[in-house]
């Protein structure tokens, strides 16, 4: 017998063929899990909202990109209609993204002044809460400079309550007092109806700077125009100082 060491060659691993039908079920399984991934973080954390009105100016701003942090307030999920345990519930003082309580259906973004047990009050567009003066905050303001101005002024603006919210109710008001659809005319928010709180925007798109044109589909060529005005406009709409801006 040889003393020679004799190398022993490691047998061949075969692996089984991959089908290809199989492989496209595996890429299709992945793709779904990615979306559902995806859809999950859009509707139940992180969402994305623009301003179309003045009611929160000079804290927002018409054409202002929002992130909303939805897990904050208790995310709801999708589909299933669960609502996930809240880390806290609105506190005066955030700015939150909730449903209309007229149809529950469309998103207003307010400032949240008071929560339910306190006592509301508006003397001479002052606010106050359980009959302490709160200030104003940082951006708000007032388009009336007299309350007898010459706008039309509806009825609980300028002068509302006492008022005491309901349990599990928010009452919401729009930085820009003087024209802001809020709790005043529509009543306190209900908690189920809070979606959630405004952290940041994203981005700033000031088109009152040059006008969009209007797109005609009965006109072909609107919507190039479109595209071509956007183009040549675009870094003098942009609100570069509002970029990536705290709220």
């Amino acid at each position: 017998m040889s003393d020679q060491m004799i190398e022993q060659q490691p047998a061949e691993v075969r692996t089984p063929a991959v089908s290809q039908s199989s492989q496209v079920w595996r890429g299709l399984r992945e793709l779904m899990i990615y979306a559902a991934f995806f859809l999950i973080l859009k509707t139940s954390v992180l969402a994305a909202y623009t301003i179309p009105s003045a009611s929160m100016e000079d804290t927002l701003l018409v054409g202002d990109f929002l992130v909303c942090n939805q897990f904050i307030y208790g995310a709801r999920l999708p589909l299933i209609d669960i609502r996930l345990p809240a880390i806290r519930d609105p506190e005066p003082g955030d700015i939150v993204v909730f449903l209309y309580p007229g149809d529950s259906v469309t998103r207003y973004i307010k400032r949240c002044v008071a929560v339910g047990g306190d006592i509301v009050e508006i003397r001479n567009k002052q606010l106050y809460v359980n009959g302490k003066p709160v200030s104003d905050p940082a951006g708000s303001k007032y388009v009336d400079t007299l309350i007898t101005g010459q706008r039309r002024i509806r009825p609980g603006r300028d002068n509302f309550g006492p008022y005491e919210i309901p349990k599990d109710h928010y009452f919401m008001m729009g930085d820009n007092r003087d024209e802001s659809f809020d709790s005043r005319f529509w009543g306190a928010v209900s908690r189920d109806l809070v979606v959630g709180k405004a952290v940041m925007i994203h981005w700033s798109w000031d088109d009152s700077v040059a006008p969009s044109p209007e797109v005609v589909w009965k006109d072909p060529l609107s919507v190039p125009r479109l595209f071509i005005h956007e183009a040549l406009h675009f870094f003098e709409k942009v609100r570069y100082d509002r970029l990536f801006t705290v709220i």
